[in-house]
């Protein structure tokens, strides 16, 4: 027969190998689920993962994007003006994709150095801001500027 201090010893034991497990099995599905962020050029020095999926972003180069026949799939390269990479896409393409916009790309690297895209997002340019954001910032300048002209009201009218 066991004593206590055996059994809160085995129940201690077996409590900090389920957690050791649960630890381990987040931190892989983790792992697994990490995309890192590559730029053009960084892709062109090989320093991508070769067979894992990973974002890729920078321009859409003028002149690059072509419609296949097929009408779904779309090819157009990505540059951050230190290298061009051929990038694929078969899907729709987001209304703010345009050439010469930013954008970024998940997907993996293909043949002969070809990015497959499984999925593409056109970035604002830097001026966006949503509309509700945009309708507080008009508001709060009309408050602040009413406030200050009744500043400047009432020590004119001090005057």
């Amino acid at each position: 027969m066991a004593s206590a201090g055996t059994k809160r010893l085995a129940l201690i034991g077996a409590a900090a190998a389920v957690l050791g497990a649960g630890v381990y099995l987040v931190l892989s599905a983790f792992n697994e689920n990490l995309v890192f962020f590559y730029s053009p050029l960084q892709v062109e020095r090989g320093e991508a993962p070769q067979g894992r999926t990973f974002r890729m972003g920078g321009m859409v180069e003028e002149g690059s994007v072509k419609r296949l026949e097929d009408g779904v799939t779309v090819t157009f390269r990505i540059t951050d003006t230190g290298a061009s990479i051929a990038t694929q896409y078969r899907g729709v393409l987001p209304d703010l994709f345009k050439e010469g916009k930013g954008v970024v790309a998940q997907g993996k690297l293909g043949e002969k150095g070809v990015f497959m895209a499984k999925e593409v997002l056109a970035k604002h340019d830097e001026n966006y801001m949503p509309p509700e954001a945009e309708a507080a910032v008009k508001q709060a300048h009309k408050e602040m500027s009413a406030k200050v002209h009744a500043q400047k009201t009432a020590q004119g009218g001090m005057k």
